[in-house]
């Protein structure tokens, strides 16, 4: 048999196992398969390396990639580069935490119980609404969950969702709507926002839930009070996606008659990291409260009347009730959940502000510093927070190559989800980008236009 490094049985062990197996060699519990499938030799691949070549040869393709560290971003579209303030990994790192599973006792998870209770609450304060679960799996998967909620809580089937959604949430939601039986329809864009008037056109009593982004998806912000009044007049529920951080100085959606938020987490405290892992957060008015997927952490009291955290409303799809479940989430990004919440508190309220603050006004900057090059134009009039859409007079696949060379990440393709829009691009501003920075991107492009 051959021996490997990194299984710790010494030979007296090997052989006390295949004393207690009455075989004399490994090769013996093989005996059933024949003869004529077996390789009989070493497999074809390269010589394993030692940790100082394994480094080295990792480091050497991880070099390929190209890093925020030395590339200046302006691509957002769902993944955004914030500052994360070093307490948010130091928390997160402590092995209480990063080890932690599903608190399923609370006797011994009151820690990691309150953490996901001061998350709830947060998100809830956030959103303007009652009720939040314990994060589901990303953005696109917890609006997908949304819609599910409104067609049961209405008892209909079909949904309304605006084509200024981000185009992967769509996605998804058309895929879980597909398994549940549910039919989406998709309300037109009018000047870079939701079109009041299509909206109009397609509402009806058939109608569960409206489903619209906030910003949206160009970074646009919707008139979502005017839109929750019209879902609402034909008793259908009014869901809304988030950026959490622009819920700095928009006001939350709750305020305006949501019956469900939902939102990506990525930006509260967690890295872009290649695409994931990220958080899903929801939030429901009280009356949605059994309706929510996932798990809520409540707050109880114990037989010596102390503060104590449990997972409530347990007759859930996970445990005993999964010939009635509507959702197939099981588990939950706890771990991101906690870094959103050490990011949440650290930075407070008037934190928070301020980041939204500078996300604003620097992508305000860049929008008249760009749209003053020529071959740039506006491509929406509507008011937006750090995201926004430009008009090229060249193919946006060549110019970010380009920029690339500069090292500079450009912004998202339009052309590639909205074939109508081809030749625009999608650029996003963060707090940590610099006038320098800024600059730099429309000095380029006016070379490169």
């Amino acid at each position: 048999m051959k021996k490997h490094g990194y299984i710790p049985n010494t030979e007296a062990e090997r052989q006390s196992i295949l004393d207690s197996l009455g075989i004399k060699q490994v090769e013996e519990l093989f005996s059933d398969i024949p003869e004529s499938v077996r390789l009989k030799r070493e497999l074809d691949l390269p010589a394993a390396w030692s940790e100082i070549e394994l480094n080295r040869n990792f480091a050497e393709m991880a070099g390929k990639n190209a890093n925020l560290e030395e590339y200046v971003s302006f691509l957002g579209a769902g993944a955004y580069q914030h500052y994360i303030p070093s307490v948010v990994d130091a928390i997160i790192s402590r092995s209480e935490f990063y080890t932690a599973y599903t608190p399923y006792q609370p006797e011994i998870s009151q820690g990691i119980l309150q953490a996901i209770f001061e998350y709830q609450s947060m998100v809830c304060e956030l959103t303007g609404l009652d009720v939040s679960n314990a994060s589901m799996y990303d953005g696109p998967s917890a609006m997908a969950e949304a819609g599910i909620i409104a067609c049961a809580a209405t008892r209909r089937s079909k949904l309304l969702v605006s084509r200024a959604v981000h185009p992967e949430y769509r996605q998804v939601i058309k895929t879980y709507a597909y398994g549940q039986h549910i039919e989406v329809e998709e309300i037109a864009i009018e000047d870079g926002v939701t079109s009041v008037k299509d909206l109009e056109a397609k509402l009806g009593d058939n109608i569960a839930g409206v489903l619209v982004q906030y910003p949206n998806f160009f970074g646009s912000i919707e008139d979502i009070k005017n839109l929750a009044e019209l879902a609402h007049q034909h008793k259908a529920l009014f869901v809304a996606a988030v950026n959490p951080i622009a819920m700095g100085i928009l006001e939350a959606p709750g305020t305006f008659g949501a019956d469900i938020v939902v939102a990506e987490g990525q930006s509260l405290g967690n890295t872009i990291s290649f695409g994931g892992p990220y958080l899903g957060m929801m939030a429901t008015s009280k009356e949605l409260v059994r309706r929510i997927p996932g798990r809520v952490v409540g707050q109880t009291k114990d037989l010596d009347g102390r503060r104590a955290f449990v997972l409530t409303l347990q007759a859930r799809e996970q445990h005993i009730r999964r010939e009635k479940a509507t959702s197939n989430i099981c588990s939950n990004q706890a771990l991101n959940a906690l870094a959103a919440t050490v990011y949440l508190s650290y930075m407070g309220k008037q934190g928070l502000q301020e980041v939204a603050k500078q996300n604003l006004q620097k992508a305000h900057y860049a929008q008249r510093s760009l749209t003053s090059v020529k071959g740039v134009k506006q491509l929406f009039n509507a008011p937006f927070f750090n995201e926004f859409a430009i008009q090229l007079t060249g193919d946006p696949a060549e110019i970010n190559r380009k920029l690339m060379e500069s090292n500079i990440i450009g912004g998202f393709d339009l052309g590639r989800a909205y074939p109508e829009y081809a030749g625009s691009m999608l650029l996003a501003v963060t707090e940590l980008r610099t006038k320098a920075e800024i600059d730099k991107l429309a000095e380029r492009l006016e070379e490169i236009l």
